[in-house]
């Protein structure tokens, strides 16, 4: 019998568990993976970067989060030998009409306390950026990257070292409240909690369903694919170079990363996925289809969108497509640069109304809580928003307040 059960061991989930046992020592954690291996979907397939809050409305939990987040992260991979890598990032508008939207970042950045943002013109961009073209640009000096699977494995390392268990390969088909604790039948032996913290990425509206959460919202998987240059090619970016995203989406379009390592990643798009684990066009789940085609939150979304979806899917489609939405920022980038990369999986909630989640959203009941959105900066914002879910965690009396 635990007195935490934690599901899902991506960053959030293990973050969580950590926070919980440096708060509550005696706390008997248990925390459950489905896969074999911990950090495999989100936390793993995402491009590293460090985010600096710039994108989120000033109030939200995601500029509060990503903010404090990436600060402490950064403090985080320093005291345990983790390598980060300080490559700034430029936000460059390549048109007329992109300024006002430009504007509009500026401002949200100042007022969630971005460090060392200005706003350039296409000389000092070009200093910057050699390659990049644009009319105006905002300059984060201080966004890095660093492998969020190695900051997950020292999370692990915490929570072990600290009396928590962690098992992997272990997925959970049903979860029932009986005798006055959660108890939970999985692909490998029945295990019993008083509380329960679902963080299950793409499977976390599942998982709430299954512990009897009424929450409406469905997640909705958006496969984002990536190319990488050539080697030889990739002097052609220094550091992070993205686009002017639309502000009425959460997505940032197709954007240009120096990885750690010094490979540069293109992209990703944002296309709708057949699968919540549909990393390959091929990938289709009957279950899955099903369930998004039931959902009337998906339809509303698609009247709303069906442009923009048309115009991901004829990016993923036609690689020439792909190939001019980079040209935009860098107009030397050739076809022959390019070569396919691993894609991800990003986990959107969607409300019944068709809306696309904007900002983290966690709901609470009885005796558990579930944290249904948290897509990126959730790897950035992973160890403020784990201290946030357990500061309303009392300890002893396991009852949730946070998110509502």
């Amino acid at each position: 019998m635990f007195d935490v059960i934690v599901i899902g061991g991506g960053i959030i989930g293990l973050a969580t568990g950590r926070a919980l046992l440096k708060r509550s020592p005696k706390t008997r954690l248990l925390l459950l993976e489905k896969e074999p291996q911990l950090a495999t979907h989100q936390t793993g397939r995402n491009s590293g970067v460090v985010h600096s809050g710039i994108y989120y409305r000033p109030g939200s939990l995601k500029a509060r989060l990503c903010v404090e987040g990436g600060g402490r992260l950064l403090q985080f991979c320093k005291e345990r030998g983790i390598a980060t890598r300080r490559v700034g990032k430029v936000i460059v508008a390549v048109e007329e009409r992109e300024l006002s939207a430009l504007a509009t970042l500026e401002e949200r950045g100042r007022a969630n306390g971005v460090a060392g943002l200005t706003r350039i013109g296409p000389d000092r961009l070009r200093e910057l950026e050699p390659n990049a073209r644009g009319i105006a640009a905002l300059h984060l000096p201080h966004v890095a990257v660093v492998d969020f699977v190695q900051i997950a494995g020292a999370m692990a390392r915490d929570i072990e070292q600290a009396g928590g268990v962690i098992q992997t390969s272990t997925c959970v088909r049903r979860v029932a409240r009986a005798d006055g604790c959660w108890r939970l039948d999985t692909t490998r032996q029945d295990c019993a909690g008083a509380f329960l913290i679902n963080c299950g990425g793409l499977h976390s509206d599942r998982l709430g369903r299954l512990a009897g959460d009424g929450v409406s919202v469905r997640i909705i998987p958006f496969r984002g694919e990536y190319f990488t240059l050539r080697p030889e090619r990739s002097s052609l970016v220094s550091g992070l170079i993205y686009p002017v995203p639309d502000p009425a989406l959460p997505f940032l379009g197709v954007h240009f990363t120096k990885m750690l390592d010094g490979e540069v990643h293109v992209g990703p798009n944002a296309v709708l996925a057949t699968a919540r684990e549909g990393y390959r066009r091929g990938d289709v789940s009957l279950r899955d289809c099903a369930e998004l085609l039931l959902y009337p939150g998906f339809w509303k979304m698609s009247a709303r969108f069906w442009r923009l979806g048309l115009s991901e899917w004829m990016r993923s489609v036609n690689p020439r497509a792909f190939l001019r939405a980079a040209q935009r920022l860098v107009p030397s980038l050739r076809a022959e640069d390019l070569c396919e990369s691993p894609s991800g999986v990003r986990a959107q909630a969607v409300d019944h109304q068709g809306t696309l989640l904007d900002d983290f959203a966690v709901h609470s009941s009885p005796h558990a809580l579930h944290v249904y959105n948290a897509p990126s900066p959730a790897a950035t914002a992973s160890l403020a928003i784990a201290d946030q879910l357990v500061s309303e965690l009392p300890v002893g009396e396991h009852h949730v307040a946070f998110g509502g």
